[in-house]
C-alpha cells in the first residue's frame, strides 16, 4: 500500500497571473503558501483484476478508458496501466471547491502515489509540470499553474511564470518571527459557499485572450501587488501586507461579477470593523474561504465565529507532496 499526501494552499499575493492567457505575453508572479491541510491518496493492488476507485463516488471498471473521474483516467493513461489491477482511494481535510487549490493537490498526490507504486522517482518540479499537463493540456481546464506547483514544492514560495511556460520557484525570504506572525494572525473562515473555479477563471481567460484593456490593467496591478507584498513580508511589515491584501481584494472583485456576493461583502466589512487589517477570498472567488490579516485576532475570531463562519486554524507546510507510507 502507498499513501501519499499533498498540501492545500493560500495565495499571499499576485494571484491570477499564473494563467497562460496572461503569462505568455506578460510573465506572471505570485506568492503562495502551503498549509498543513492535505489531500491524501492511497494506491494498492487488489486481489482481483480491474480498477477500483473510492472518492465521493465508487467506480469499478475494467479499462482505463472507462474511468469516469477525469484526472484519475488521464493519470492512469499517462502511467501506462494497460491491464490494470489497482485500487485508488482519496480523502481530504477540506472539501473541494473551497478555494484552497484542492484539484492541484489531488493531482500531485495521485501522481506521487502512482509513481511510487511503479517504483519510479519523480522530482518536485517534474511532478508539478505533469499535474499541469493533465489538468490544463489534456483536460482543458481554464486554470493556472500555481496550485500544482505549491502542492508539489510546499513552503512559502515565490513563483515566476515565464513566457515560454517554464516556472521558477524561489523561497520567500522571511524571518522566523515574521512566519510565526503570519501563522498567528492570518485567519481563515469558511463562508459555507462551495463553487467551481472554472467559470470565473474562464471569464478571465477569454478577456485576457481578447486583450481586454480593463482585465489586463487589473492583472498588471495585481502582479505589482504581488511584488509589493513580497517586499513587505521580507521586511517583516505584516501590517503593510494586510493593507495590500485589502487593495488586492478591491481589484480582484472587479475582475468578474461572480467574484463576490452581498453576503461575502457584508462579512468582509464586519471583519474590517472588528480587528482585521485587510483580507480577501482565497482562490478564484465566489465562495470558499475568507482570509484576513488581523491586528486583533481575538476580537476578529469572536466576531466572525459569532456571525456563523467556521474558522480553520493552520500552520505552514514545508514538505510539499510526499509519500507517507510505502509497504
Amino acid at each position: 500500500m502507498i499513501i501519499a499526501r499533498s498540501p492545500l494552499r493560500i495565495t499571499l499575493g499576485g494571484g491570477g497571473t499564473d494563467l497562460a492567457s496572461y503569462y505568455e505575453d506578460h510573465e506572471g508572479f505570485l506568492i503562495a503558501a502551503a498549509i498543513d491541510k492535505y489531500v491524501y491518496v492511497t494506491v494498492m493492488r487488489p486481489f482481483t483484476e480491474g480498477i477500483y476507485l473510492k472518492y465521493s463516488q465508487l467506480e469499478h471498471v475494467e479499462k482505463t478508458a472507462d474511468v469516469h473521474h477525469p484526472i484519475i483516467r488521464e493519470a492512469l493513461d499517462i502511467m501506462g496501466f494497460r491491464t490494470p489491477q489497482v485500487e485508488i482511494t482519496t480523502l481530504a481535510d477540506i472539501p473541494a471547491g473551497t478555494g484552497l487549490g484542492s484539484s492541484g493537490s489531488f493531482t500531485t498526490a495521485l501522481l506521487k502515489a502512482l509513481y511510487t507504486h511503479r517504483k519510479r522517482h519523480i522530482h518536485q518540479e517534474e511532478l508539478a509540470e505533469l499535474a499541469c499537463h493533465i489538468e490544463i493540456d489534456r483536460l482543458g481546464e481554464p486554470i493556472g499553474k500555481q496550485d500544482q506547483y505549491i502542492a508539489a514544492v510546499g513552503g512559502l514560495t515565490c513563483f515566476t511564470f515565464h513566457k515560454d511556460g517554464k516556472v521558477t520557484a524561489t523561497p520567500l525570504k522571511i524571518s522566523m518571527e515574521t512566519m510565526f506572525d503570519l501563522e498567528d494572525n492570518l485567519l481563515l473562515f469558511f463562508t459555507g459557499f462551495s463553487r467551481s473555479a472554472s467559470g470565473i477563471l474562464k471569464d478571465q481567460k477569454v478577456k485576457s485572450q481578447q486583450n481586454d484593456a480593463d482585465m489586463m490593467a487589473n492583472l498588471h496591478y495585481v502582479k505589482d501587488l504581488g511584488y509589493r507584498s513580497k517586499a513587505a513580508l521580507e521586511k517583516g511589515d505584516t501590517k503593510l501586507f494586510g493593507e495590500l491584501m485589502h487593495e488586492h481584494w478591491e481589484h480582484k472583485k472587479r475582475r468578474s461579477g461572480g467574484m463576490s456576493n452581498p453576503k461575502i461583502d457584508e462579512w468582509y466589512q464586519l471583519a474590517i470593523d472588528n480587528g482585521a487589517i485587510g483580507g480577501k477570498l482565497v482562490g478564484a472567488g465566489g465562495g470558499g474561504f475568507l482570509m484576513f490579516m488581523a491586528k486583533d485576532r481575538n476580537q476578529l475570531r469572536k466576531t466572525m465565529t459569532g456571525a456563523g463562519l467556521e474558522e480553520v486554524r493552520f500552520k505552514f507546510d514545508f514538505e510539499g507532496a510526499k509519500v507517507m507510507l510505502s509497504s
